[in-house]
């Protein structure tokens, strides 16, 4: 008898898909490995704009929400989407229109947004590697006294890449279990690390007198326009993941009833509740005792120091641990570390098994190459996808390692997709919802719309805000649109040539749908 082709089953239960959403957003492994890359940002002129890192993560935040809510939506009506998640959303807006002159706009909708997705969701993983081996390094560093050499950070960056796509290899269901082990120790160490740090600014056992921000309200109020924009650029880096629950629909139980709701209790728990406190905590307790060099060999002291470190909560933790713990900061940094590093293997595990079923998704529609369409006989898993997805996070992240603006240039790049990703969906909620029984103005107009408004001018945002800026800001800038450029590139090249092989039409005749 002939094989049974592998079929996926329904596992997942709400707990399940909200965790793979969670172990992406991962609030423990943002606050340490991106706390350099935003206190390092600067305005156009030069000028830091470290002020406002909670504001822009609070601004990042609202977006975030907004698009949450229009993804929750279109899964509510689209539980079917399975692996296509956003891509499945793009097309079934214009298909499930009673105009059929609509239907002809449905193929350029999922590739445009296919393209986007690809862009956010393929070097995604590649950031996660090389933050890992920025993470490694840093250690490296604090054990030996030495510097970990960029070859040796690259092919730390392949061994990782390898084994994350190994365990997304073995299926879906391990998958969970790991990722609900790291948000359980990584979320006690984040309140652990948070108190202790707010502890310390008010004890004062160090007896500091140049607090950077002169209070609480000092921390959380916006302290310029442009500063808000520029952190929120960076902050969407570390809430993204509240979308990736949806291309879990094909393993989820209930997806109508258990999907919508992971969306918005993935990013309430960890963006709402875990995010604010810590950035609260962490801006909170820095002052001139959290010094270091800058890359002159100067001595730098507070948010400078921040943005020159590689760590700069390794160096808070060490400072806590020391003033307030009897000196034990050193094994407190450790520990922190540890809990950082499993994070960050969550958060690419999971945006890994986003990435290879949205590409799942479309090479089984055929727009995109079909090695990227095969399941494993054993494990139910994109295998193939999985292996070439290892092998692109490596490049990119063999550029992230090379100093702190080849890292927050692919960050951009990664953020880049997100804003064109969240906005198109945005837009495919309005359209999907209109002249629907079921169709509300503020569901369905109003958060989409102010949604997509804010997605557009986060987008404004990189291409003026940093082309414009400094030497550092503009060579960011060029990597982000790098790698956005050269992918959209081999897109369209691929487009054209399948559609000449297959005479499809990328914009079919209105009579042909009829």
């Amino acid at each position: 008898m002939p094989q049974e082709a592998p079929s996926i089953k329904p596992t997942l239960g709400l707990t399940g898909v909200t965790v793979n959403a969670m172990a992406l957003i991962a609030p423990g492994a943002f606050l340490w490995i991106t706390y350099q890359l935003q206190a390092a940002a600067s305005a156009p002129d030069g000028s830091s704009v470290a002020s406002d890192i909670w504001a822009g993560i609070g601004f990042a935040l609202i977006l975030a929400f907004l698009t949450a809510i229009s993804y929750a939506q279109l899964a509510r009506i689209y539980p079917e989407a399975g692996f296509g998640s956003c891509y499945y959303f793009a097309e079934k807006a214009f298909l499930d229109r009673e105009n059929t002159k609509h239907h002809r706009w449905a193929r350029l909708a999922k590739i445009v947004t296919g393209w986007a997705a690809h862009l956010f969701y393929w070097v995604y993983p590649g950031v996660m590697v090389a933050m890992m081996a920025t993470l490694v390094a840093y250690v490296y560093g604090q054990l030996t006294g030495g510097t970990m050499s960029v070859t040796s950070m690259v092919i730390f960056s392949g061994f990782f890449a390898a084994l994350t796509g190994y365990i997304a290899f073995r299926g879906v269901t391990g998958s969970t279990f790991t990722s609900l082990m790291i948000n359980v120790i990584q979320l006690s160490t984040l309140v652990l690390f948070s108190v202790l740090a707010i502890y310390y600014r008010v004890a004062n056992p160090e007896h500091a007198t140049q607090c950077t921000f002169s209070g609480g309200w000092d921390v959380i109020r916006p302290h310029s326009v442009q500063g808000v924009l520029i952190q929120s650029t960076i902050a969407i880096l570390i809430l993204v993941g509240f979308e990736s629950c949806t291309a879990f629909a094909a393993e989820t139980v209930d997806p109508h009833r258990n999907i919508p709701r992971a969306v918005i209790l993935s990013l309430v728990i960890q963006g709402l509740i875990a995010y604010l406190f810590e950035y609260f905590a962490a801006g909170f307790m820095v002052s001139e005792k959290l010094a270091g060099t800058d890359s002159t060999g100067a001595a730098v002291t507070g948010m400078a120091a921040a943005a020159a470190s590689s760590a700069p909560i390794g160096d808070m933790a060490i400072r806590v641990g020391d003033a307030v713990l009897g000196g034990i900061g050193f094994g407190l940094m450790i520990s922190i570390a540890i809990t950082v590093g499993l994070a960050i293997l969550g958060t690419t595990l999971s945006c890994l098994n986003t990435a290879v079923r949205v590409s799942y998704a479309m090479a089984q529609d055929q727009e995109m190459p079909e090695i990227l369409g095969a399941l494993h006989g054993r494990f139910a898993t994109p295998h193939r996808a999985i292996w070439v997805l290892v092998v692109v996070s490596t490049l990119i992240a063999a550029v992230g390692v090379q100093s702190v603006v080849g890292l927050t240039g692919i960050g951009l790049a990664s953020n880049f997709g997100t804003f064109v990703l969240y906005g198109l969906t945005c837009m495919w909620c309005i359209v999907a919802f209109a002249g629907r029984p079921d169709f509300s103005v503020l569901k369905h107009v109003l958060v989409p719309g102010l949604g997509l408004l804010m997605n557009v001018a986060m987008l404004g945002a990189i291409l003026y805000l940093y082309v414009i800026g400094n030497a550092d800001s503009q060579h960011e800038a060029y990597i982000c649109l790098g790698i956005a450029g050269a992918w959209a590139l081999v897109s369209a090249l691929y487009v054209v040539f399948s559609g000449m092989r297959s005479g499809r039409k990328l914009i079919p005749a209105t009579r042909s749908l009829a």
